[in-house]
């Protein structure tokens, strides 16, 4: 199985691929320039070979995008899988497009997630429309160049990983989220409506923590699971990647500990629908 490490190198080489295309350069030309073998860049490009910091920022300079120097930067130091916080600003340095790329590549290598979210949808179910003021709201608050396009097409890719029959997801999202409205009342309606719909699909199991709900602990921040190898917490400045073997554990404890206070199937439903209901639309 490809490792998380090698999930990131990939990226990271895409990312690279995409700035050499969008240049409007071959391989064989964008080396000739560099001074390099080609099979330097194809290996580069193919995330067969880990780049220094100086061949990026060479990289950047002769596709004439010094601007994204910073991100591939951020995307290069994602490789250190024992880097437990991982900046946000480092990473999203050249906008949300490489992360959402590694996203991308972590569910291809990844055969079961498990998540909650505490006050917004997942990603893995956000409409195009919601994760895009989504993508534009963080790029804001961040200060960061708006590559919401880019981050919303890996967004959408990413859930086709939701129809592979050898994967599942499980996800636990407390009613909040519901309401919680980052995105005008229309946009949230069909947001809701896609949930709706996920609840009860064969690879998926979506559950609702309701308002009410008795728990043996209060939910603190959102997190992923990737199989049982990884655990992913956001924070507001960071990025915390536990690969840990205790790490790993608690958080499967949280995860069942929340599980056993949400509502599924028709339950779920109605909170769903209910929530839709208090929009006010038709």
């Amino acid at each position: 199985m490809t490792t998380d490490f090698q999930t990131a190198r990939e990226a990271l080489g895409a990312r690279l691929r995409e700035l050499r295309t969008e240049a409007g350069l071959e391989g064989k030309e964008l080396a000739a320039r560099l001074g390099w073998q080609t099979s330097k860049v194809s290996r580069l490009q193919n995330g067969k070979q880990t780049p220094t910091r100086d061949d990026l920022t060479a990289w950047a300079g002769v596709v004439d995008r010094l601007d994204a120097e910073g991100e591939l930067h951020g995307l290069l130091a994602g490789l250190d899988m024992k880097q437990r916080n991982r900046s946000w600003r480092k990473q999203l340095a050249g906008g949300h497009r490489g992360r959402q790329e590694i996203a991308v590549r972590l569910t291809e290598n990844t055969r079961q997630i498990r998540g909650l979210e505490v006050s917004r949808v997942p990603g893995l179910f956000q409409t195009p429309e919601y994760a895009r003021v989504v993508f534009d709201s963080l790029a804001e608050f961040r200060g960061i160049p708006s590559t919401t396009d880019a981050a919303v097409e890996r967004r959408m890719r990413r859930q086709e990983a939701l129809y592979d029959p050898e994967k599942t997801f499980r996800f636990l999202v407390c009613e909040a989220a519901l309401y919680h409205r980052p995105c005008p009342a229309d946009v949230m309606a069909e947001q809701l409506d896609r949930l709706y719909n996920l609840v009860g699909q064969k690879r998926v199991e979506l559950g609702i923590i309701p308002f009410g709900a008795q728990l043996r602990r209060t939910a603190p921040h959102a997190f992923w699971i990737y199989d049982r190898r990884l655990v992913i917490v956001e924070t507001i400045s960071e990025e915390l990647w536990l690969t840990g073997d205790e790490d790993v554990v608690l958080y499967e404890r949280a995860w069942d500990w929340f599980a056993e206070s949400a509502e599924y199937g028709s339950p779920a439903r109605r909170l769903i629908g209910r929530a839709r209901a208090a929009l006010g639309l038709s």
